[in-house]
């Protein structure tokens, strides 16, 4: 059996999906994965043996270019277009097709399988883009709502509204093209009845839905075998566990002054630091000793060997630092970060700050908060809730529901 797994998005968006295609192959699959041609993503595929077939331009360079909100139609246009021509070739020969990542390129990827009479499979990693009466839709750029209107019914039809007006006439111009009818919501033609939510139902628990057959899998992990670098062993076992410091995928404008205020913060309260550069490009501030600077590192390794850990909010980052058992301090900058910072502090393993942008004084509380003996307790406690075979349960489901033909994969 042949699957794709296709996606474009950040690391948060590639991680998963090498977790669910260690286990595919497991379990007898063949297995290739659609993603931006960023050069972390190639190599973290290549590590697990994963064939990665290139889309589109590099996702950190599409994020740290910023955003305009006139420009995300012609944006979306771009990744749809993009899913097309690598979809369609990639997806040759598959049984299976699973799609996730930004919405307008999982709505490409569904469609290039439909068009080729391939089963698909939508799935997300965080559960507010999924319609809920329990919650209010996120706003995209320049898409405010009225603020009269607070009904979240009425705020999830709006949401459909704006999403299809954005990405609706690029993709239904792509579907013309290759003999497909028009499809009249973008977000219903992505998601379907019967989608798939990849969290861990402790740290993300999904409220049933009337008109949503939600498959709630757990998280895909696939386990890190990457040693930590020699030099960060050394400064690991030289001290007192230190403070991470990270924000991941997010460009983080004035980086240079998040560093000076994170390490200051840190050190005094008499505490290391280890510095994730990420697409911020954070950096040290002085040449100390008792702060160290990483890129790519195995944070499944890391994390467990730290105090705390202080970062963006990303699904991924959240649930490795919440299995490590580590206190958290969330600092959201968009999207669904600050619904995951919520869930940290709701949960008792951490501290949700309170905006994008830490100041010594905000950061300190947090980081005290954190670093309390009773914080530590709790989120050792929520590490043993947190269930590991996400990865194992979703590959196994999606191989029965194509091998017996269960209707219906695509909602």
């Amino acid at each position: 059996m042949r699957v794709l797994l296709s996606t474009y998005g950040s690391r948060g968006d590639v991680e998963p999906l090498a977790g669910l295609a260690v286990h595919l192959r497991e379990l007898g699959a063949e297995v290739r994965v659609c993603a931006p041609p960023d050069e972390d993503f190639a190599r973290r595929l290549a590590g697990v043996g994963v064939t990665m077939v290139p889309v589109g331009r590099s996702a950190r360079a599409l994020t740290t270019a910023g955003s305009a909100p006139a420009s995300l139609p012609e944006r979306a246009a771009e990744l749809i277009a993009s899913q097309f021509e690598a979809v369609t070739a990639a997806a040759e020969g598959c049984d299976l097709v699973v799609s996730t990542g930004a919405m307008p390129a999982a709505a490409g990827a569904r469609s290039v399988a439909e068009s080729l009479g391939i089963p698909s499979v939508a799935l997300t990693f965080q559960q507010l883009t999924l319609p809920s009466p329990h919650r209010r839709p996120l706003a995209y750029p320049g898409r405010p709502f009225p603020p009269e209107v607070t009904d979240n019914r009425e705020l999830w039809e709006l949401d459909a509204r704006n999403i299809h007006e954005l990405f609706g006439p690029a993709l239904n111009l792509h579907r013309a093209a290759v003999g497909l009818a028009p499809v009249d919501s973008v977000r219903d033609h992505v998601f379907g009845d019967r989608p798939w939510l990849a969290t861990d139902p402790v740290l993300d628990p999904w409220q049933e839905t009337p008109g949503l057959d939600v498959v709630q899998t757990g998280a895909w992990i696939v386990p890190d075998v990457q040693p930590l670098p020699a030099d960060l062993m050394a400064f690991l076992d030289a001290g007192t566990p230190p403070v991470y410091v990270g924000f991941g995928s997010m460009p983080m404008h004035g980086a240079a002054d998040v560093a000076q205020v994170a390490i200051g913060t840190i050190r005094a309260l008499g505490r290391r630091a280890v510095v994730a550069r990420g697409w911020a490009d954070l950096d040290l501030i002085d040449d100390g000793d008792d702060c160290f600077v990483v890129g790519e590192v195995n944070q499944q390794a890391l994390f467990p060997r730290t105090a705390a850990v202080v970062h963006h909010g990303g699904a991924g980052t959240t649930t490795t630092a919440t299995r490590a058992g580590t206190p958290q301090v969330v600092v959201p900058q968009l999207a669904d970060q600050p619904y995951w910072a919520g869930r940290v502090a709701d949960l008792g393993v951490g501290v949700a700050h309170d905006g994008p942008v830490p100041t010594a004084e905000s950061l300190s509380a947090a980081l005290r908060t954190a670093l309390a003996p009773e914080t530590r307790a709790r989120a050792t406690a929520v590490a043993g809730m947190v269930r590991p075979d996400g990865a194992t349960v979703a590959a196994r489901l999606l191989l029965d529901t194509v091998r017996d033909g269960r209707p219906p994969l695509r909602g």
